[in-house]
């Protein structure tokens, strides 16, 4: 494993933070506000990473993760390659390091990573080989991590990966950037991106950082103006969904504002817009924008078998039982708002293992309607094709048996297509299917506003069939729709239809719903049913004979009334309130509130008796029943309030005939009833107390808990930082240090590279088999080298020497470790005095040999000239002359 690179000598200490792994602080928002940026690179992404590291400035105040498919089986070397191209700190990322702005981290080979609270976590492959989707896994994190402030780049890659991560960033409103694929080596990766609809922005990777200082540096400025101009924004906003409406015939408006809103500042922040009023006249100036801009609002962030406990519960437990009651036939499903295709394709894919589990394939027929407003989405969904890293979210079981592969991805099989149509609707104004044994509406409800989604609802109810279910996403719930609906798995998001449960308020069809049909008058007569005399007479006996009575749900909203019950409900002043807390009368309001919730936790029958309504002789004593409703099934979780009235008692006989003492007496009476109430009141509030008081016992038990937690953590925080400090200060000694000897070293080795080249002595360095490790200037004069021929052999090098026992001679030496001396000549007539000698490291170890040519030329022509003087003057002595 490379040794990850703490300090770096040319950052700055002012600007530079050691990233350490022992850092696990919880920061705060202010610590966590500056942009990660999730860097994705696959085959030739080095020098695209080189690149686009080279265009970001030391001080951006960006941190940026580059996640690489790396061999598993080989140390990394590419935080040491980048930090050559990059002024910021490069690390190798460890389990639980903190990102830091300026600094750069680098995936760890064999290792998936993910980021929690700004803080890196390392993860062991599922499989070391094989196809691995790292980038998808990291920036899937990030987006959930950092939301708007998160920020992807693809970069040159082979296949798919990071296209589902990029789609999780866009869908947190963050930044996607892709390099242009006509730079890249190889442009798979990108092109993926691109096609799926993703790219914010397409450049050259050495672009890319620019383009991103840029997008923050006016999304900033955004954010100061967006107060000042709030008012006037709004007139903004609604002049862009009209201009949007006149372009694509939709209408935002039933959209979250702040939705929308987001939306329309990441594409003023890509044209470096800062005010809305400006992107205004920017739309009307450039209509293909407002193309853009529809595409931008319409994100559709789906995957294959999106939150995989939901699925299960649905096919294991919630389709059995449909398909049971069903007992065969046509099943209707409805997937709205499917975008690409995925989801409506998981439906059909559980439906026929929920079919086959069931043994009745043979009885249904499956039929499922999906639908969505962007065409494009509808378009890419019919045929049914998708890159390879859907294998993340598919198992290989279902891959192998309902999709084929083809060369750049898989194609779903036709079985499952055949069962699928698709269509292009708008869910808010477009008719809606009926009949419907499964509706799936799955994150799309969180991006209307309240209003719309309870119009949308009791639509929901009205279209699916008894014992239909509806299938929400994990963010989404029925809110004040509940009466609606029976959760046969609030986790799941799995509702069932509740029959019986009458709506507060008719159904608000749209007028696209309930278009006029031509030749029926707007007054259409229903026909009168016939009569029914048992109707009649329980109608008769109802009215006379029964209790008033009303069947309220959970929050206490009337539902149904029976019998005569004005004498204890009245309509509540201002606008219309059909809740009964509302309506019941002075003297039970208190009353019945408590019974309400004491039914409701006990699950039986409680009664509040001898409630005075009224005042003076004309009071009533009442007795009210509340009870929840458990049979019949239907009707399960419903509220059942009762009045009836008190007996009035004959105590005319016993009755003293004083006036005075009649009154005492029943005064008397009712200040024992007061008393009674009050004792009662009196007993609620104390079982109620000692209820708050044991839960904040408990919550005070837990916060105490958490308190030594946290005291504990703190003192290991205060432990490791203390740690971190001493370590920083020791990995700061050890660096100067280190520095200083790379100094000293590289001095010596230019006084050593001097020092051989002005005693022209040619040397050469051979390590232990004869190889050239080394060579000094001028060597080339001897040997035909040239720079590539360090490590050949030097018997492969042709030399100009009279010398063929070279070879031989090297090995003697360091065979017996003593040096030889020859004197050597040329082809050239040059000589050379040659000096083999073993080469000693400072351990005194043998490591080869030096071979030094001192060029002796010179001695030998004078020699030669002495001899041959020599001999002419022993000549002259030998001839006497």
């Amino acid at each position: 494993m490379v040794h990850m690179k703490r300090i770096k000598t040319k950052t700055s200490s002012s600007r530079s933070t050691p990233c350490d792994a022992a850092e696990q602080a919880v920061a705060s928002p202010r610590e966590l506000s500056f942009p990660i940026v999730g860097v994705g690179a696959s085959a030739g992404g080095l020098e695209a990473l080189e690149q686009f590291l080279r265009g970001v400035p030391p001080d951006s105040g960006m941190a940026f993760v580059v996640i690489q498919h790396l061999d598993p089986t080989h140390q990394g070397l590419l935080p040491e390659l980048l930090q050559r191209a990059s002024g910021m700190t490069v690390y190798q990322v460890k389990d639980r390091m903190r990102v830091r702005p300026n600094c750069v981290y680098v995936i760890p080979p064999n290792r998936d990573m993910s980021i929690l609270h700004g803080i890196l976590h390392l993860f062991e492959p599922t499989a070391p080989r094989g196809l691995r989707l790292p980038i998808d896994f990291f920036l899937r994190s990030l987006a959930e991590d950092r939301q708007q402030h998160s920020v992807g780049v693809i970069l040159s890659g082979m296949g798919s990966d990071g296209t589902a991560g990029l789609r999780a960033i866009k869908e947190k409103a963050g930044l996607g950037l892709v390099q242009k694929p006509e730079t890249a080596k190889f442009d798979s990766m990108p092109r993926s991106a691109i096609d799926a609809g993703l790219a914010d922005l397409v450049a050259p990777a050495q672009e890319l950082p620019g383009k991103i200082a840029e997008y923050l540096r006016h999304s900033q400025l955004i954010a100061k103006v967006e107060g000042a101009q709030e008012e006037k924004d709004q007139s903004s906003l609604e002049k862009v969904l009209i201009l949007l409406r006149a372009k694509t015939g939709h209408d935002f408006s039933p959209y979250k504002k702040n939705t929308v809103y987001r939306r329309i500042e990441r594409r003023m922040g890509i044209h470096q817009i800062d005010r809305l009023v400006t992107y205004v006249r920017y739309l009307q100036g450039n209509p293909q924008e407002l193309d853009l801009l529809f595409n931008e609002l319409l994100i559709g962030v789906t995957n294959f078998f999106r939150d995989g406990t939901a699925w299960e519960f649905l096919r294991d437990e919630a389709l059995p039982a449909l398909l049971a009651e069903r007992q065969g036939g046509v099943l209707r499903v409805w997937s709205a708002g499917c975008s690409t295709g995925e989801e409506a394709y998981s439906l059909a894919i559980v439906f026929r293992e929920a079919l086959e589990r069931s043994h009745a394939a043979e009885k249904f027929q499956l039929q499922i309607f999906a639908t969505d407003l962007d065409r494009d989405a509808i378009d890419r969904a019919r045929q049914g094709s998708y890159p390879a890293n859907i294998a993340s979210d598919v198992s290989s079981e279902r891959l192998h048996r309902f999709f084929t592969k083809e060369e750049n991805g898989y194609r779903v099989g036709k079985e499952i297509r055949g069962a699928v149509t698709f269509a292009t609707q708008n869910l808010i104004m477009d008719p809606p299917f009926t009949k419907l044994d499964l509706l799936a509406c799955r994150n799309l409800l969180i991006y209307l506003t309240p209003e719309v989604q309870r119009q949308l609802l009791p639509i929901f109810h009205y279209v699916l069939k008894p014992g239909g279910i509806l299938f929400l996403g994990s963010a989404e719930s029925l809110n004040s729709s509940g009466e609606l609906f029976t959760p046969l798995n609030l986790k799941a998001r799995l509702f069932q239809r509740r029959e019986s449960a009458l709506p507060l308020e008719p159904l608000a069809f749209p007028p696209a719903l309930v278009p006029a049909l031509s030749g029926v008058h707007k007054e259409t007569i229903v026909a009168k049913p016939a009569d029914n005399l048992q109707a009649l007479a329980d109608q008769l006996l109802l009215q006379s004979f029964s209790p008033p009575a009303v069947l309220v749900n959970g929050k206490g909203d009337i539902l149904y009334i029976s019998g005569r019950t004005g004498k204890y409900l009245e309509p509540a002043a201002g606008k219309a309130n059909w809740n009964i807390f509302a309506m019941v009368r002075k003297g039970l309001r208190f009353e019945l509130g408590v019974a309400f919730e004491k039914a409701l936790r006990q699950k039986e029958a409680v009664t509040a008796p001898a409630l005075k309504l009224g005042e003076g002789p004309g009071s009533q004593d009442v007795d009210i029943i509340v009870q929840t409703v458990e049979e019949p099934q239907a009707l399960r979780g419903l509220v059942m309030v009762v009045f009836k009235d008190r007996p009035v008692l004959e105590n005319r006989k016993r009755r003293p005939r004083s006036g005075a003492i009649s009154e005492t007496c029943d005064r008397v009476q009712e200040l024992e009833r007061e008393l009674q109430h009050l004792s009662e009141k009196l007993q609620v509030s104390r079982e109620e107390m000692q209820s708050s008081q044991e839960e904040l016992k408990s919550a005070n038990e837990e916060l105490q808990s958490t308190n030594e937690e946290l005291q504990s953590t703190n003192e290991e925080l205060t432990t490791s930082r203390e740690e971190l400090q001493s370590l920083n200060e020791e990995l700061q000694t050890v660096n100067a240090e280190q520095q200083s000897k790379m100094g000293e070293l590289a001095r010596t080795n230019n006084d050593m590279r001097n020092l051989l080249n002005s005693t022209e002595i040619l040397t050469v360095f051979l390590d232990s088999r004869c190889r050239i490790r080394r060579y000094t200037k001028g060597v080339e004069k001897l040997f035909k080298l040239i720079p590539g021929d360090v490590g050949r052999p030097l018997d492969d090098i042709v030399n100009h020497l009279v010398y063929p026992e070279l070879v031989a001679d090297v090995d003697e030496v360091l065979r017996t470790l003593v040096f030889s001396e020859k004197q050597v000549a040329t082809v050239d007539k040059r000589w050379f005095l040659v000096r083999i000698m073993p080469y000693r490291t400072i351990d005194e170890v043998i490591d080869g040999v030096v071979i030094t040519f001192s060029d002796i030329t010179a001695a030998k022509r004078l020699e030669a000239e002495l001899r041959e003087e020599n001999a002419r003057l022993m000549k002259r002595l030998e001839t006497g002359s």
